[in-house]
């Protein structure tokens, strides 16, 4: 099977639950939860929850593994809470939850962060994708640019491919 042949489309539409992690966010404010929606929306994807929770480990995890437990939900996307400060535990949370670590996603998200937009600093870029069950789950940095590049580069690209590869059993 060819590459192309292999990344086809799903035979169902793609469901998406997105989860803001932020102290300070609102959904009027929040531009990388918005910035989510819109091109999952544009590409033909449906978001059927969208949550803001405060950088509390138990509340990421309560409604992280409430997109994961939906039987309405393929696809987990978070934002936010990925820095290095004490209070960033979006990606331990995430860890935590996930059966099996996509490691490609924060490898090549930090090289195209490193190569076309922060330099050195993208030492600093946790990102991390993995599986739960059946639900994929993808967690980047909360600025616009990193959930534009996430976004843009890795996530919508191959989307169709890995909710296939998790269903193609069914």
């Amino acid at each position: 099977m060819s590459v192309k042949e292999h990344k086809a489309d799903t035979s169902f539409p793609i469901t998406c639950f997105i989860l803001t992690v932020s102290d300070t966010r609102t959904k009027k404010t929040d531009k990388s939860g918005s910035l989510m929606i819109e091109k999952l929306k544009n590409e033909g994807y449906e978001v059927v929850e969208y949550h803001i929770v405060a950088d509390v480990e138990e509340l990421i995890r309560g409604y992280l593994q409430k997109g994961i437990d939906s039987p309405d939900v393929h696809v987990v996307l978070l934002n936010g809470g990925t820095g290095i400060a004490k209070r960033d535990v979006t990606i331990d949370v995430v860890q935590s939850v996930i059966d099996i670590e996509i490691p490609g996603f924060g490898e090549i998200f930090r090289m195209l962060s490193y190569t076309e937009d922060i330099g050195s600093a993208a030492i600093l870029s946790r990102a991390i994708a993995g599986v739960a069950g059946k639900t994929a789950v993808f967690s980047t940095p909360g600025s616009s640019g990193a959930v534009k590049l996430a976004m843009d580069r890795l996530i919508i690209p191959e989307l169709p491919h890995v909710v296939r590869e998790l269903y193609k059993d069914q």
